[in-house]
């Protein structure tokens, strides 16, 4: 399966949560269509692992292969899967230069790498899958900091998470350690994505 490219706000209705980070798109507390409101349909067990695949996969933008290689990387690699699970996909360079707030939106980040306007320690990279280790800096190239689009992501930043430091002045932040399981969203349940590709 390809990635989405459909409405996000009906995805983010179906699922429940917010894909885009703002709220915004979850102004009707309801599924979308016809009988979203009055909805009383028992989820079975595999359709509660389900949902929480599609919540976690849909929030990074990742296709079907993608998500399910990462999590094969995940389990041998040693450990809780879980966790090694999101350490990956909190690594990936499109997550972290959203994490920056170089962009509002992990795809607006996803766009900055690929067109060349991310480096990572001085060097351009345009893979958003890219696997950022600890101690990289990540950058934007010299002619991309005048962006419009990019000042005014920076400028409404309302947090960064403390596996990250950034340098104002060199408009750069630096991955200082690997991500915490109780620092990143507790609006999915791991355990539910576990058992899903564990059947």
């Amino acid at each position: 399966m390809s990635r989405y490219t459909g409405p996000k706000f009906k995805l983010s209705r179906r699922l429940g949560i917010s894909l885009s980070g703002t709220g915004k798109d979850l102004k009707r507390a309801f599924p979308p269509g016809q009988h979203g409101p009055n909805s009383r349909r028992k989820i079975s067990g595999y359709g509660l692992q389900l949902m929480e695949k599609q919540k976690l996969r849909h929030m990074y933008g990742l296709s079907e292969k993608q998500f399910h290689n990462l999590f094969v990387k995940a389990t041998k690699i040693k450990g809780i899967a879980g966790d090694n699970f999101i350490v990956l996909l909190e690594s990936r360079l499109d997550n972290l230069v959203y994490r920056l707030a170089f962009a509002n939106t992990r795809a607006g980040a996803r766009q900055l790498v690929a067109h060349g306007h991310i480096t990572v320690n001085g060097k351009k990279v345009d893979i958003a899958s890219y696997s950022v280790s600890v101690g990289d800096v990540i950058g934007l190239r010299e002619r991309s900091r005048s962006m419009k689009s990019v000042k005014e992501a920076i400028e409404s930043r309302v947090h960064l998470p403390g596996y990250l430091e950034f340098n104002e002045s060199a408009v750069e932040g630096k991955y200082t350690r690997l991500a915490e399981r109780a620092e990143l969203s507790q609006e999915i349940d791991l355990q539910q994505i576990v058992e899903f590709y564990s059947r």
